[in-house]
């Protein structure tokens, strides 16, 4: 797990989960972690949404169980990548962290929970997403280099992926298909 770094990714949304995890296999990709990933957000009054900035508690339950606490710096774009500065740490008690967080004063304003299967490839982290209610899709982070050969290996056309971060996607699931998206199962 990484401590402190800046962050670049892309995503796509996927037509074909079980091709493009066939795909990313044949490739040489190393599974990860397969199970489900609840993200919580936290903010104290808004706070850190006014600053751009993302205090996130994620819980994976799965092929391995543990938690990972993040600070997400403000968002921009790099060279065509979404980037943020990123700190985080690995937990093995994420109810602990939730219950320290709280007790400083923030509170949950945005819940995550999705089923997910993350690969590595060479030096990208590949990572499928299901939600409760919206499309699946594919978020790769890396170097670029590195994420440009996982996104080659992915078959998705290259123009699919996009430096936009979750409520893009939601917004264009909304306005394709006429449905809400739902994203957390509460």
């Amino acid at each position: 797990m990484r401590g402190s770094t800046d962050e670049l990714e892309l995503k796509a949304r996927v037509d074909d989960p079980a091709g493009l995890e066939t795909a990313l296999q044949r490739a040489g990709a190393d599974l990860v972690f397969r199970g489900e990933m609840q993200d919580r957000r936290y903010d104290r009054g808004g706070r850190l949404e006014a600053r751009d900035e993302v205090l996130r508690l994620r819980t994976y339950r799965g092929t391995a169980s543990y938690g990972v606490l993040a600070w997400k710096g403000p968002v921009s774009v790099h060279h065509g990548y979404k980037r943020r500065e990123e700190h985080e740490t690995r937990l093995d008690d994420p109810a602990a962290a939730a219950e320290i967080v709280g007790r400083l004063g923030y509170e949950v304003v945005m819940q995550i929970d999705r089923t997910i299967v993350e690969y590595r490839l060479a030096q990208a982290a590949v990572r499928i997403e299901w939600y409760p209610a919206m499309d699946v899709l594919v978020e790769v982070e890396g170097e670029p280099a590195a994420i440009e050969r996982a996104i080659a290996a992915t078959g998705i056309p290259r123009d699919r992926f996009l430096p936009e971060g979750l409520r893009y996607f939601t917004a264009d699931y909304e306005r394709r298909t006429g449905r809400a998206a739902r994203i957390a199962t509460a």
